[in-house]
């Protein structure tokens, strides 16, 4: 009895300390700046804003950044994932620095920084999980999903999406407070909104939202299912609805797709085909979509870094 009690003790203080050490880690990265190959780091610190929790804002900018000179800007999703992979929770991260600094080099890009806005862990899914299409499904539905969410641990509480606030955040204060520190171009020919999984279907919703602000949105990986499984679940189809009523223009605007087909990636490749055929019918060609997919490749940063050269290369080509 006594020997049962002192393990169960063991277990619990195991649990505890595990749960500290996660906390303390999560202080430790989030005052530290990361590391960089090319280029420097800039930290806007727990950025306060109305809509969404305050959140760090890592602003990467190249060696010969310049007041003289203008800069296109890509804001990207999950911002403590982009840069340096010894501050990620799974010690992979997008590389992003050394890519950009690579094709900026080689006269491949135009000039540009990247703005990475940190998610919050505990409400990345309310704040990436397209606000709209879920409005519009029915109350049943709406329950389905939110069961799906629960039992996939991404919400232990009443899910209801803030993605709009979240876009609201991104363009109305974050946009202008980049616009007016840095030297860059402020038209939607020159901003770019990129991510993966979640962060991919986001920057989807965040062209169709307000195509007067982003001219191109690279979604690599892009989460249409919302949840964790196809089956019983409706919102792919009210996901892909809105996007067919809210796609952009095509003569003004671009937008890249990917998928592999390992791990979540699995979920994706037929669902992104219903939206291949909604960008054709919409009038999307070559010259202003791309969408790639890469069997054999999974759901991961390290799959995302081999293949990020791609949608940059498509959406900040030179004038």
């Amino acid at each position: 009895m006594l020997k049962s009690y002192i393990c169960t003790n063991d277990k619990v203080m195991q649990k505890i300390l595990a749960i500290i050490s996660l906390l303390f880690l999560t202080v430790q990265y989030s005052a530290q700046i990361p590391k960089v190959i090319g280029g420097k780091i800039e930290r806007i610190a727990d950025f306060k804003s109305q809509y969404v929790t305050p959140r760090n804002v890592d602003v990467w900018l190249p060696a010969d950044y310049s007041t003289s000179k203008k800069y296109a800007v890509l804001y990207m999703q999950d911002g403590q994932m982009l840069y340096d992979p010894e501050m990620t929770w799974n010690k992979q991260s997008w590389n992003v620095d050394d890519i950009i600094s690579g094709l900026l080099k080689n006269g491949e890009i135009r000039n540009t920084i990247v703005v990475g806005v940190w998610n919050d862990s505990k409400l990345r899914h309310f704040d990436y999980f397209p606000q709209k299409p879920f409005e519009s499904l029915t109350s049943a539905e709406k329950d389905t999903v939110r069961t799906q969410l629960t039992k996939s641990g991404r919400s232990d509480q009443i899910f209801s999406p803030n993605s709009d606030n979240y876009l609201k955040f991104l363009v109305k204060e974050l946009k202008p407070f980049i616009d007016e520190k840095y030297s860059t171009y402020k038209d939607r020919a020159n901003t770019f909104i990129a991510g993966s999984s979640m962060g991919g279907l986001i920057s989807m919703y965040a062209i169709c939202e307000y195509p007067k602000v982003f001219g191109g949105a690279a979604c690599l990986s892009t989460h249409w299912t919302g949840t964790f499984t196809n089956k019983n679940n409706p919102f792919p189809e009210s996901v892909l609805k809105y996007f067919n009523k809210n796609l952009p223009d095509p003569k003004t605007h671009k937008i890249y797709f990917d998928c592999g087909d390992q791990t979540l990636d699995a979920l994706y490749p037929e669902i992104q085909k219903k939206a291949d055929i909604i960008m054709t019918e919409a009038g999307y060609t070559d010259a202003n979509w791309k969408t790639l997919y890469f069997p054999g490749e999974n759901h991961s940063e390290e799959a995302w870094n081999k293949r990020l050269h791609i949608p940059l290369e498509f959406l900040l080509e030179k004038k």
